[in-house]
């Protein structure tokens, strides 16, 4: 079932250009990128010089006095009105200081930082601080305007590379063999292990996805998490590796070594390496979108390196980046392929749902399968980092107006403001959308997640609260709003299954999961854990007979996919995992278990019942027998329970159709998944008091019912009556005080105790009903979190006639329970 998908494409490349004379003269020791895609190269020849991102040398900007050893330019910020501070950067020099340059070249401050030469500098995301380090072994910091604040590390020897944390409180720096975390608060502990065989001579910490990369003169680099824990280790190169830089969306790393430059993986594969005339590679800087690469040679060359080659497959469509401006769509089938030309760069774009979403620097188009001649194109204000499709509409992400909603028509829906969110620290595993709620990972509170509407863009429910800090989150595709359900994997792997729209407590699905998804057709979930690859075809078995659970789960084996493997695309019956090699793997499913579902969703029972009676597979009969329950088809219920030889279950089903009120079947159901409390709300709502009352002591939950009789005026005898009866049983006495208060006051009479009870079931058995005929089977079912849907048939939108309201009770009590009363105008 697991093979290598057939006719795949090569991984991204670089295409590297350079000058065939080099600009300067001296080696090139520093390049970096401003916000205005500009670049700024520096040189031991003592000249900065200016470069356009088609590798032209624009101007000499400045002369200095001393070398240049490292450039970074002031973050990007957007301020109150939107627009973007001055932008400036920092140049570190061989003669202890770094000095503070505007674009136009002018020296706004120098500061002497060190004794010796300055090796390396960095400014915080925040951009209110710059970290220093030198050949005497400190670690400073300093504020915006060059002040002096700390004295971070004295080591006895050279400093030569550092990077902040995230955060901005911790910062990362490599002395001799050795990476260390240095936290700013002075109490907190440090981080330090030995990370290479020789001497680490560059490193990197991404924003996004929280990842380490370093190089050393062992000639390999090495991929670490913040606890220092190596996650990849490359073989070893011909040279030492020279430096190493992050693509700002955590994606992929660039590494530079002699003569190379090497396109990699943030799982720690190469996508490519490319030969560079460039002697050792000594600076890397990557464009703010990602799209473009920048090194600095020994030799004085600066070279240029565009990604291309990007890929991407969803159906049987494949979608490559050939060129900066060019798209190949490929359809497999018939072999057929379309170029779509963009006026300026391709940034971002993504493909599902039938819709393929491509934004470049200025503009954003959207194409719909198969009609590639005439897309939807509306402008942009800021280049995209970040693109999320759903059924109904998509999210753009940009660091100036964060996470905006559009319609595939480019109509602008809705901007969405998570409280605390950044969107410089957006990242596609913590960011989710679908049609009607968008999720995000609070960084601030890790085990946060929080939900918006993706139409108002205000909280659309209660956040929830995780125990540990959560790593991704994924929200489900198909299904109407109270179906939404949403997974969370958390830091020790583990992936759980909740609900949006309901309080009930997520259930945890599988141990060290390396990756998950949701199908984009129905609510199947596939994911990679442990060597294996797993599929609920129906995860609502969750939270309608849990039993089913793992009966309704497929498992295939997936050793040979190596450490770290990630889901790439999962449509229809067919997904495809990326190996830890980077290749690309197809999981072929059973495409009986979709069928079903879109059978059930339609409310075609028949059509279901003979599906499976056709496939006789027992994990397809498990499958509709939580979708009959969802659906309240008692009738597909007991057929497929007696398939599956669950005779104590079908015999429920059976004592359910025989129930005589719709709210009392309805009652018997929740019961029978474990929802007492909304079961007794069920009956009090619908006027079945001794119904709701005997729940609650079946439960055993006295002193409710005691309660609910008091409250209600009737079978408080009954109670007592039974209350006795079990102590009686028991051999015990009455102690609490409630029974002991109503025992003195109201007299018991068992004949009279009998013959209400007798009373009412005739009552039932008459067909008593509090609710109009002509009301759809099921009414309303109170979902939790403030929000109410239809609980008849299963996929039912909601009742068409518009002389029925919603019947709210208390804010907080009895989530979940179904409001069965609806009441006409």
């Amino acid at each position: 079932p697991l093979r290598p998908r057939q006719g795949a494409r090569g991984g991204m490349k670089l295409k590297v250009t350079h000058l065939a004379a080099n600009q300067h003269k001296d080696m090139a020791t520093a390049v970096g990128w401003s916000f205005a895609n500009e670049l700024v190269s520096c040189s031991d020849d003592k000249t900065l010089w200016r470069w356009s991102m088609n590798a032209e040398p624009v101007a000499q900007l400045m002369e200095l006095d001393a070398f240049v050893t490292k450039l970074d330019w002031f973050p990007a910020i957007a301020g109150k009105n939107g627009r973007k501070e001055q932008e400036i950067f920092a140049v570190a020099c061989t003669d202890g200081s770094f000095k503070l340059v505007n674009k136009a070249g002018r020296v706004e401050k120098s500061v002497d930082a060190h004794t010796g030469a300055v090796i390396a500098l960095r400014w915080n995301y925040e951009g209110t601080a710059l970290a220093t380090c030198g050949e005497d072994g400190a670690v400073k910091v300093w504020s915006r305007a060059g002040m002096l604040r700390a004295t971070l590390a004295q080591l006895e020897q050279s400093v030569y590379a550092i990077a902040w944390s995230p955060d901005g409180d911790q910062l990362l720096f490599a002395t001799d063999k050795e990476l260390i975390i240095k936290p700013l608060q002075p109490t907190t502990k440090q981080t330090q292990w030995k990370a290479h065989e020789g001497a680490v001579t560059a490193a990197d910490w991404n924003l996004v996805n929280n990842l380490i990369v370093s190089g050393g003169e062992d000639c390999r680099y090495k991929i670490w998490d913040v606890f220092g824990r190596q996650l990849f280790a490359s073989s070893p190169f011909d040279f030492a590796v020279t430096a190493v830089k992050w693509c700002p969306n955590g994606g992929y790393f660039a590494v530079g070594s002699f003569d190379a430059i090497r396109l990699c993986d943030r799982a720690g594969w190469s996508h490519a390496r490319e030969a560079v005339p460039a002697g050792s590679v000594l600076d890397l800087a990557w464009t703010s979108d990602g799209t473009q690469l920048a090194a600095a040679g020994g030799n004085g060359a600066v070279c240029f390196g565009q990604v291309l080659d990007r890929e991407l497959s969803w159906s049987h469509y494949e979608v490559l980046l050939t060129e900066p401006t060019k798209i190949t769509v490929v359809d497999v089938l018939s072999d057929g392929a379309e170029t779509l030309e963009f006026r300026d760069r391709v940034i971002e774009f993504a493909m599902a749902h039938g819709r393929l979403v491509a934004a470049t620097a200025a503009q954003c188009a959207v194409y719909t399968v198969p009609n590639w001649h005439t897309p939807h194109v509306f402008d942009l204000k800021e280049s995209v980092t970040m693109l999320k499709l759903a059924p109904r509409h998509f999210a753009l992400v940009d660091n100036l107006s964060g996470v905006q909603i559009y319609a595939y028509e480019g109509r602008p829906i809705a901007a969405l403001k998570f409280p605390g969110f950044r969107p410089e620290f957006a990242a596609p595993a913590t960011l989710a959308i679908s049609n009607d709620a968008a999720a995000s990972v609070d960084r601030a509170q890790p085990k946060v997640v929080r939900f918006l509407d993706c139409v108002s863009g205000r909280p659309s429910c209660k956040d929830y609260a995780h125990p540990l800090d959560v790593d991704e989150v994924l929200l489900s595709q198909a299904g109407h709003a109270y179906e939404r359900k949403f997974c969370v994997i958390d830091g020790n792997r583990d992936l759980h299954l909740g609900h949006v729209a309901d309080d009930a407590d997520p259930v945890k699905l599988a141990t060290m999961v390396d990756s998950a998804m949701w199908n984009d057709d129905n609510d199947m979930l596939l994911a990679v854990a442990d060597g294996k690859v797993l599929v609920w075809y129906y995860p609502q078995a969750a939270y309608t007979d849990r039993d089913l659970l793992q009966r309704t789960r497929a498992d295939q084996d997936a050793t040979h996919l190596g450490k770290m493997p990630a889901c790439a695309s999962f449509h229809g019956p067919r997904a495809v995992v990326r190996r830890s090699d980077g290749a690309l793997v197809a999981v072929s499913l059973s495409p009986y278990p979709g069928k079903l579902a879109a059978f059930c969703s339609a409310g075609d029972w028949e059509s279901a019942l003979r599906l499976c009676r056709y496939v006789r597979d027992p994990s397809l009969w498990a499958c509709l027998a939580a979708m009959a329950l969802s659906g309240k088809d008692y009738n597909a219920a007991e057929v497929a329970y007696a398939a599956i030889e669950e005779v104590d279950k079908l015999k429920y089903m059976l004592y359910i159709k025989g129930l005589p009120t719709e709210e009392s079947r309805s009652a018997a159901l929740l019961a029978f998944q474990r929802k007492g409390a909304d079961a007794t709300q069920v009956l009090l709502q619908g006027g079945l008091l001794y119904r709701a009352i005997k729940t609650l002591i079946r439960q055993h939950d006295w002193e409710a019912a005691l309660q609910t009789a008091v409250r209600h005026q009737t079978h408080v005898d009954t109670v007592l009556y039974y209350r006795a009866e079990m102590l009686r049983a028991a051999r015990r006495e009455e102690m609490h005080p409630l029974y002991l208060q109503y025992a003195a006051q109201v007299p018991v009479d068992p004949e009279v105790v009998r013959q209400k009870v007798e009373a009412d079931k005739q009552a039932d058995a008459a067909g008593r009903e509090r609710r109009l005929t002509s009301e759809p089977a099921g009414a309303f079912c109170h979902m939790g979190r403030g929000n109410l849907r239809p609980c008849g048939a299963y996929g039912r939108a909601g009742p068409a006639s518009a002389g029925l309201r919603r019947r709210h009770s208390p804010v907080g009590q009895d989530r979940g329970a179904c409001r069965a009363g609806a009441v006409a105008q």
